[in-house]
């Protein structure tokens, strides 16, 4: 009986939350659609929001970012080169050769140089650096200050060097090389089972900056950890607008009368605690669903153009894109549904490269650059407004890969480099030290993999401490902070 009572009380003290979220304050959202247009082109001084940018299958960032001084070149192409398909791309300045296979490392040409600043992480100065062929987009926005890249990022427990890493002396993540549990522990810092995401538990600290709290975390994506936090719950949505409840509206089993009558089941009142409490619950969803749609329609930006398919030369619509339009409407439409901190989702599958990488990789990363592109164009206009300085984005993924190729592909690695996006960024610069590309020689490699330096923690803080979240609470949230800086740069005070 004791064990029962825990769970009414975890029950109702959870209903309460989302049943409270969108109650009375749902009422001054009411508004017909003219008072929703001009809300949407209001200025938001106070105004942040945070994107993650999802890739499942752990993106191979070493044909991402890569070094290309002489010496770091030659050995990335000696360990990269296997038969029957090399995957190492070629050097800055290769012409592309036209008549070779689509998407081959000839067809694509040399890597697009970078020219970082070298302030934020001095040790990176003495390499040179690029990003992969198709990335046009991330190197202009590179040369632009808009973006910086995080260097070989990954889950830690503590720091770790390459004799600790082959000695075991040392804690690291549980279930490395897992996808589950990799996925899980960069959302939420454990492997698959745990419940609260990191952007869910950043969304618990300043939910109560947002008149209506329903809206502070949402996931373009589908159910995702990194979205949901102990009392703040991910609101999902789609490129439509807010998921509804099904078969309370329209037809059920083709019939009106048994659409209306669930309806009138699900949302009726009742003497029962818990019946009581659950139509609670789902009336303050329909009625947040109704808020949130009126909401999402009057607010419209541009629409992502299509990318070239590096694998085929045509173009096709972008999906990842696609979502980025989404969040930019919901962006659109805070000041009617009451956030001025919002915590976005968005993702991409297909990066388990073990086969077929050149082809395959092409067309991602291809997705990536065109994708961040256009959320630096759709965020410099969202109803009259430049919401560059408001908005920041950053990429993540499971794990990085193997440096060696397992003939046309790679396999399972640890740390791998990733993006950091928007007019807060302190950009143009690489945060943290590049690794060498030695296998199993050099100080940063590990098991054919990179030891992460940049710790998802830090990561995560620096992001946080921008957003508002105090530095105690920080330390709540991320429970390795201690080992690790607390302040990677690369975000502006304020």
């Amino acid at each position: 009986m004791t064990k029962l009572n825990a769970t009414r009380r975890q029950f109702l003290r959870t209903a309460s939350v989302v049943s409270g979220s969108v109650g009375a304050a749902a009422a001054p959202f009411a508004l017909n659609m003219a008072t929703l247009g001009a809300a949407v082109g209001q200025t938001a001084p106070d105004y942040k929001a945070i994107i993650c940018m999802f890739f499942y299958g752990g993106n191979d960032s070493s044909n991402m970012v890569l070094r290309t001084d002489t010496a770091s070149f030659a050995e990335y192409t000696r360990v990269r080169t296997q038969a029957p398909d090399s995957i190492a791309l070629l050097a800055p300045g290769t012409v592309p050769n036209g008549g070779a296979t689509r998407a081959s490392p000839a067809r694509l040409g040399g890597v697009l140089p970078l020219a970082p600043k070298f302030t934020a992480s001095p040790e990176n100065n003495a390499f040179t650096y690029a990003v992969h062929p198709v990335m046009t987009e991330v190197q202009n926005l590179f040369g632009a200050g808009r973006l910086a890249i995080l260097a070989n990022a990954g889950p830690l427990v503590v720091p770790l060097t390459r004799t600790e890493f082959t000695s075991n002396s040392k804690p690291r993540p549980q279930a490395l090389g897992s996808h589950n549990d990799q996925q899980s522990t960069w959302q939420a810092l454990g492997p698959e089972g745990v419940k609260i995401g990191w952007g869910g538990h950043i969304g618990d600290m300043i939910a109560s900056q947002n008149t209506n709290q329903t809206f502070t975390s949402i996931s373009v994506s589908g159910n995702a950890v990194f979205s949901a936090g102990q009392t703040t719950f991910q609101y999902q949505v789609g490129g439509a607008g807010a998921t509804q409840i099904s078969g309370l509206t329209g037809t059920l089993f083709n019939s009106t009368t048994a659409a209306t009558t669930l309806k009138s089941i699900v949302t009726a009142d009742n003497s029962h605690l818990f019946a009581k409490e659950y139509s609670s619950i789902i009336n303050r969803s329909i009625s947040a669903q109704a808020t949130f749609q009126a909401a999402f329609n009057a607010s419209t930006v541009v629409a992502p153009t299509q990318y070239n398919v590096p694998s085929t030369g045509n173009n096709a619509a972008n999906g990842l894109a696609q979502q980025i339009q989404t969040v930019a409407r919901v962006i659109g439409a805070r000041n009617a549904i009451g956030a001025k901190r919002q915590i976005f989702f968005v993702s991409m599958g297909g990066f388990d490269t073990h086969d077929n990488q050149n082809m395959n990789q092409a067309d991602l990363v291809a997705r990536i650059s065109h994708a961040i592109g256009y959320f630096d164009t759709v965020m410099s206009n969202i109803g009259g407004v430049d919401m560059r300085n408001n908005v920041t984005l950053f990429t993540a993924s499971d794990f990085g890969r193997t440096m060696t190729s397992n003939g046309d592909g790679t396999d399972h690695g640890w740390g791998s480099h990733h993006f950091v996006v928007g007019g807060a960024v302190n950009g143009g610069e690489i945060y943290g030290r590049f690794p060498q590309f030695q296998l199993n020689t050099g100080q940063d490699a590990g098991n054919n993999a990179y030891l992460p330096v940049t710790s998802v923690d830090t990561i995560g803080a620096t992001i946080g401490k921008w957003f508002g979240v105090s530095d105690t609470n920080l330390g709540t949230i991320f429970p390795n902070l201690s080992n690790f800086p607390r302040d990677l740069g690369f975000l502006k005070a304020g």
